[in-house]
């Protein structure tokens, strides 16, 4: 400012000396008043705070990085591909690709013997006399062949190309390119890593064709449904590669200040308490004004009702759905009203199961009603399964422990999936429904004393005279307590008893066999199961997922639930393609037959909850997204206004 004035000064000093008068005297300096000068005033930083749950484990993409992890590295690297409302959208490749669009084809390629290949069922296998196949062109089970060894094979193969943007940069300036998206691939290969296996081991080659092209090639007779998705993220190997993969998981450049394209970059980490953030300036969105904040930070507290005072204090921006705000919803509700937090409930991709012991881990070496330690095979029937349900009042614990934000499940699949069967419909509270399908089942109420459980009577593989008394596991969570008392008040008034008991959760996912859960040793089990994953898990209730000591007490269909059809139209979904008739279809018959034999109840959906300063815009919390998939379009103040 001195300096301004002083050039002014001076423009008027020459000004005068310059003029002609009349007479010899040159007016004092004094008679000239400089104009005023209004200093620019410099634009305060804006920060924006989110507080998370937990403090990430890891940074590293290949490290198996925590939930609070992922949000941080959201606002690091923006996508690659966002899933939004159950449907995929391109961040830094310049469409999805597609058979329509030319970004992908299948090609008929020779296979040659004990080359690998995907066999009929989906299996990576080496191709060998008596394996079924398809081959080229067959896309249903009835062109199905075994190979008999020796006669030529040519099988069907995938092929996909992703096209990078061409304006990427990571934040020390450096071009982004494909080779990056090849590094990645070979850095979620390697031993050390936490990635999808699956399909790394189905991927044949994964190279760059150009600077801004990466080319996927699956292993032949692999049809990935979501093979658009097939995409590495970028890694820096300009920067990483000085490092062993192995290594990568330990050092600071990769597991705690990755550099990465999108709006934020690190500059620090104080352990136990922050990580602060700045404005990218090589941004690809910089351009159009975006991140809207100069600075972010993530504060971690694990606490919610510290959390949530924090926010009313300012001190935190957005409550991240790390923070369990479960048991807090009716507070968060009052807090809106009061116009004090806007509050974000959304039902997630996590589903609360109540799991029936259909088959328990003694049945496998075969069932025998003699044997002491086979239970009762209570559960065989499907109307048995179907009168639990009916028993079950699910929307009185959405409404009352859940606040109604959320829904209970007609299906696996959300309601709001492009692949839900609208058709299915969710079995209401019925009691009376339900005392009439047990009753079809065998059992009755013979002492005619409702405080007393039904007792079997005709009921197959079950001995005359056993009681409906069910035990029922589940952990110790507040919430999971207040359900089991509805439906333990539910489930009476069809005479079925309940001996409850509580475990910690390390306890009750604990692997098998001495594991409740995954050693299959319950009558009821409560439990959540959920995915990343936008693909319908019908696999979850197929016979393959079955724990048992076979496959060392890995899987998912905890039930033991075993049903041909289902398998079959469960495999034909997956191996189909989105375009195929096949693939609506078939899951379409997955879910009808769930809701008919139901292998195990859906309660309720999880809920993802977030809360947020109330001028606070453009967060936008979605059931298939990172919370902070759009980091770089929130706002808040007066910028929200307009």
């Amino acid at each position: 400012m001195k300096k301004t004035i002083s050039i002014i000064l001076m423009i008027f000093i020459v000004s005068a000396c310059s003029i002609t008068q009349s007479n010899t005297e040159t007016p004092p300096l004094a008679t000239f008043t400089p104009l005023p000068v209004t200093p620019t005033a410099t634009p305060k930083p804006r920060s924006l705070t989110v507080c998370l749950g937990q403090e990430p484990n890891t940074l590293y993409p290949y490290g198996g990085p925590n939930a609070a992890a992922r949000s941080v590295l959201a606002a690091v690297n923006d996508g690659p591909i966002d899933t939004i409302g159950y449907e995929y959208q391109a961040v830094i490749i310049t469409q999805m690709p597609s058979l329509k669009n030319g970004d992908a084809e299948i090609v008929s390629t020779k296979v040659q013997l004990k080359s690998q290949v995907v066999d009929a069922d989906g299996n990576l296998v080496a191709l060998k006399q008596g394996v079924r196949v398809r081959p080229s062109a067959c896309r249903a089970d009835d062109c199905v062949i075994t190979y008999d060894g020796t006669t030529p094979l040519e099988m069907d193969q995938m092929v996909v190309n992703f096209h990078l943007r061409p304006d990427l940069t990571w934040s020390d300036g450096t071009p982004v390119t494909s080779d990056d998206s090849v590094y990645a691939f070979t850095l979620a290969s390697d031993p050390s890593a936490v990635s999808n296996q699956y399909l790394i081991d189905r991927t044949l080659t994964y190279e760059a064709t150009d600077p801004q092209t990466v080319q996927w090639w699956g292993k032949p007779g692999f049809f990935d449904p979501a093979y658009f998705t097939n995409f590495w993220a970028p890694a820096p190997r300009h920067v990483w590669s000085d490092f062993a993969a192995a290594k990568l998981k330990t050092v600071d450049v990769a597991s705690r200040s990755p550099i990465g394209w999108g709006p934020y970059m690190i500059t620090e980490w104080l352990a136990g308490d922050h990580i602060t953030l700045t404005k990218n300036p090589y941004y690809f969105r910089a351009v159009e004004g975006y991140p809207k904040f100069d600075a972010l930070t993530f504060r971690f507290i694990a606490n919610p009702n510290t959390a949530l005072s924090e926010l009313v204090a300012g001190r935190c921006d957005i409550l991240d759905p790390t923070i369990r705000l479960d048991n807090q919803a009716e507070l968060l509700q009052k807090l809106q009203a009061g116009e004090l937090a806007q509050t974000f409930f959304t039902p997630g991709m996590t589903i609360e199961w109540l799991g029936l012991g259909i088959s328990p881990a003694s049945y496998d070496d075969g069932y025998d009603p003699a044997r002491q330690n086979d239970r009762q095979d209570i559960f065989g029937d499907a109307h048995t399964r179907q009168g639990i349900a009916y028993c079950l009042n699910r929307q009185a614990v959405v409404d009352n422990v859940l606040l109604g934000q959320t829904t209970v499940p007609a299906s696996y699949i959300p309601v709001g999936h492009p692949l839900y069967d609208p058709n299915i419909e969710v079995l209401p509270f019925d009691p009376a429904t339900g005392r009439s399908l047990l009753e079809q089942a065998g059992w009755r109420d013979v002492d005619g004393l409702p405080s007393t459980p039904i007792t079997a009577v005709g009921v197959k593989n079950v001995k005359a005279g056993t009681p409906l008394q069910l035990n029922y596991y589940t952990t110790t969570a507040t919430q999971r307590r207040q359900v089991v008392d509805i439906l333990s008040q539910s489930l009476a008034q069809c005479g079925i008893g309940l001996k409850v008991q509580y475990f910690e959760q390390n306890d009750l996912y604990s692997p098998g066999p001495g594991g409740a859960l995954f050693g299959r040793n319950f009558d009821l089990i409560e439990y959540a199961m959920g995915v990343n994953s936008i693909e319908p898990p019908c696999g979850w209730f197929t016979s393959a997922e079955i724990p048992s000591a076979s496959n060392l007490w890995i899987g998912t269909n905890v039930t033991a639930y075993k049903n041909e059809k289902f398998d079959t139209a469960c495999r034909t979904a997956q191996l189909a393609l989105p375009d195929d008739q096949a693939y609506v279809d078939s899951y379409r018959q997955t879910q009808v037959l769930f809701s008919t034999e139901l292998p195990a109840i859906p309660l309720y959906y999880h809920l993802r909850i977030a809360a947020a300063r109330p001028d606070l815009c453009h967060f936008d919390l979605d059931a298939t997204a990172n919370p902070l998939w759009n980091i770089e379009t929130i706002d808040m103040g007066e910028a929200c206004k307009n």
